[in-house]
């Protein structure tokens, strides 16, 4: 089974030398010897990272069997974000051991179904507490009068992001190259798709 160890520091200054021991000496200890180490500097806010986007690419391609890390702060950059995370890392069963904090989802660990139920639970009332807030604002917003959608300054980048789409590049790969939000990018795009299966079906009854 390999074992994924991920670490993160939050300015390229600081060193990753104190999480690289107390993890390195962890696993030997639990007799894990094929591992595969994951590397960020940048700040827990960040909204991408390349080391863990990498992580959780192997985990779904099969290529990891758990996740060890420092600390829970390490991996989520946000309650939301870590319980996303949490989430797809239990329904591909791959157990999550932070060291410092003794969590361990394992299936082996008698607490880690309990650990792992608390973590969803906390996660869960987080994103309540998100939505309420959003539609709070939403509501606000329409009282008054402020007009919700998509905005239309999206419709004069759209031949843009068509083209990059068309010539092979990801919505991640688009927003960096366009400077925009990758949740613009992806609008963008699904709204063009909702487009063209519309005029597919009007084409299909027309004949």
């Amino acid at each position: 089974m390999n074992t994924a160890v991920y670490m993160r520091v939050s300015t390229a200054d600081q060193k990753l030398d104190s999480q690289d021991k107390e993890l390195r000496r962890y696993c030997q200890m639990r007799g894990w010897k094929k591992r595969t180490v994951y590397a960020d500097k940048m700040s827990g806010a960040a909204t991408t990272r390349p080391a863990l986007e990498r992580l959780l690419q192997d985990m779904r391609a099969g290529k990891i069997g758990r996740l060890v890390c420092y600390k829970l702060d390490r991996v989520g950059r946000s309650l939301t974000h870590l319980a996303l995370i949490v989430d797809e890392m239990a329904r591909l069963k791959v157990p999550l051991i932070c060291t410092s904090q003794g969590i361990d989802t394992s299936e082996s660990n008698p607490c880690g179904k309990f650990q792992l139920a608390v973590l969803m639970a906390v996660a869960e009332f987080e994103r309540g507490i998100i939505r309420e807030r959003v539609n709070a604002g939403l509501a606000a917003a329409k009282e008054r009068g402020v007009q919700l959608g998509r905005p239309k300054t999206l419709d004069g980048r759209a031949p843009e992001i068509m083209r990059l789409k068309k010539d092979g590049h990801g919505v991640r790969a688009i927003a960096r190259q366009l400077s925009m939000p990758v949740s613009s990018v992806f609008s963008v795009l699904q709204a063009s798709n909702k487009t063209n299966a519309r005029r597919s079906r009007l084409q299909k009854v027309s004949r």
